[in-house]
């Protein structure tokens, strides 16, 4: 039998070459030789995933190269819960990824485990509708929804989708890396509960699900003035930014189509993040984005003055929002702090 950390440099290789076949042959292999398939699942899959990001992040992996390997995870997960069949002992479970995200992989993980642990599951899969999912609550009756949601600018979505299944009186676990490092946005949001991982999401559902609602910091105002207006005027707004920015890098007169797509989108990133930001009233939302921006465009030799010059130009557009210039300044300032010493001043994404 080979060791989890060997399986999982072995794993990574295998579906870093995008080979399917080789892939479930080890871990269904692990599962025969006795490994417990919670273990395979979390501590081979999950991690060589965790690897997968890193290194695309690094930009030693390309993005189709990252495609390849997940597409291959999702194929193993499949495999795992097709090897290993339990019985259900407990309740009702519906797992579903807000509406809007579309990482399903670490959801789909945590089913499998609740369906280990010996809960009914129902998985709904990437980007569920809120108003989709409370009929399919109507219809099953479940204990519990477990919500996923891994990227931030998905957190106003996913608050509606927590409010409506409290709503019908469903109790919610909240999971996925945009509630917060320490699930402070769960909270804050209105879920009955957040875990940071899938086995905690199981152990938490075990204990019983003690609310933290009485507890949390208060309702969000969804009628925010300055959330509002970034929302709806959104395509403006990029509109407008985007004009100043070929006004004041030159260069950019000569972009080709798929440079400037790539420039509009990462505006666009940072126009969702600063949304989000203003959302949950939480100035590290966007600080951490920008630091994480900064940090994958270094690796990719872009400049990360290119953001602070995004960021300044967005400050300038909405010269009538001071929550959101307040929230810019702190993200111009983590953008300065991630430059490095001889980084040219004025370069765009």
């Amino acid at each position: 039998m080979i060791g989890v950390e060997s399986a999982v440099e072995r794993y990574l290789k295998l579906i870093g070459e995008a080979d399917e076949y080789g892939a479930i042959d080890l871990v269904v292999g692990l599962i025969d030789e006795g490994v417990p398939a919670e273990d395979v699942l979390l501590r081979v899959v999950a991690a060589g995933q965790r690897r997968v990001g890193e290194l695309w992040a690094a930009n030693d992996w390309s993005v189709a190269r990252e495609h390849g390997a997940t597409a291959v995870s999702e194929r193993a997960v499949a495999a795992i819960a097709g090897r290993v069949r339990p019985t259900p002992t407990r309740g009702r479970v519906t797992v579903a990824c807000a509406d809007g995200e579309y990482h399903a992989l670490p959801t789909r993980m945590l089913a499998e485990v609740l369906r280990l642990r010996g809960w009914r599951v129902d998985f709904l899969g990437a980007s569920v509708p809120g108003p989709h999912l409370i009929t399919h609550l109507h219809q099953t009756g479940p204990d519990v929804v477990a919500l996923g949601c891994m990227i931030a600018i998905r957190l106003p979505r996913a608050h509606a989708t927590i409010a409506a299944c409290r709503a019908v009186g469903v109790p919610v676990l909240a999971g996925g890396a945009a509630f917060g490092a320490d699930g402070r946005f769960a909270r804050l949001l209105g879920a009955d509960a957040w875990a940071p991982t899938a086995d905690a999401a199981a152990d938490r559902l075990a204990a019983g699900l003690p609310s933290f609602a009485a507890g949390s910091d208060g309702e969000i105002h969804l009628g925010d003035e300055e959330y509002g207006y970034l929302t709806r005027h959104r395509a403006d707004v990029l509109a407008r930014v985007l004009d100043l920015l070929r006004e004041s890098y030159a260069p950019m007169g000569g972009y080709s189509e798929r440079q400037l797509e790539h420039t509009a989108e990462d505006l666009g990133h940072i126009a969702d993040f600063l949304a989000a930001a203003l959302y949950v009233h939480d100035t590290s939302l966007f600080t951490d984005f920008v630091t994480w921006t900064c940090e994958v465009l270094t690796a990719r030799k872009v400049p990360a003055a290119s953001v602070v010059l995004g960021l300044r130009l967005f400050r300038d557009v909405l010269a009538d929002c001071p929550r959101a210039r307040a929230l810019l300044a702190e993200g111009i300032e983590a953008a300065t702090a991630a430059r490095p010493s001889g980084d040219s001043p004025a370069r765009v994404t």
